[in-house]
């Protein structure tokens, strides 16, 4: 029992020590949020055509291009996996990608932040523990819901028909499982089997799969 006891004391400041930012796990999450922005700026021409052209084929069905705008919270988590990643690295951006220049000026911001939070809310319930391709495609789909939820509160979504905003989260949440969870998976896959996590637990853990 004495023994027992000891290691359940040595492991929690271990387990606390796992969970701090290293200076390495910020220049990365910096890294990848100023580069996913720059691909955001891409992203909004084609994106914001697709989201139209759906939208006009089905009122609703836009949400199917949101995905594209949530890689960086998945991206970011599977490669830090610790507390805040999330947020920090879509955040950041979102900023990016409105300081480039953009159509929604600080908007952006905002969806940046409520998707990196629902993003880092599915990491959270896991416990920063599990970041298999199950877990990122969940957390991709909640950022999806981040963004419906914003949009209908804040944006003018709730003066819209039941039917438009069902629609709307549907196809939100099922883009962001894929262009966001599932994509940003084997995004950190291409990066590990590189050898630039090599620093990371990301890194790691895919160099013990092969």
């Amino acid at each position: 029992m004495h023994a027992t006891i000891e290691t359940l004391t040595d492991a929690a400041p271990k387990r606390l020590t796992a969970r701090k930012w290293r200076p390495v796990d910020i220049i990365v999450a910096a890294v990848l949020g100023i580069a996913i922005g720059v691909v955001y700026w891409l992203w909004d021409t084609p994106g914001y055509a697709w989201y139209g052209a759906a939208d006009a084929l089905t009122p609703g069905l836009g949400g199917v291009a949101n995905g594209g705008w949530l890689l960086a919270g998945v991206v970011g988590a599977l490669v830090i996996r610790k507390p805040g990643a999330a947020i920090f690295v879509e955040l950041l951006a979102a900023v990016v990608e409105m300081g480039i220049g953009e159509q929604w000026g600080i908007t952006t911001v905002y969806s940046g932040l409520a998707q990196g939070a629902f993003i880092e809310l599915i990491f959270a319930i896991f416990l920063y523990r599990r970041f298999n391709v199950g877990v990122a495609m969940l957390a991709g789909a909640a950022g999806g819901f981040g963004e419906w939820a914003l949009e209908l509160f804040f944006f003018g979504n709730l003066a819209k028909s039941a039917a438009y905003n069902t629609i709307y989260l549907v196809s939100s949440a099922a883009s962001g499982a894929v262009l966001a969870g599932f994509v940003g998976w084997l995004v950190v896959r291409a990066l590990a089997a590189t050898g630039a996590l090599d620093r990371f637990a990301s890194g790691r853990a895919a160099k013990a799969r092969v």
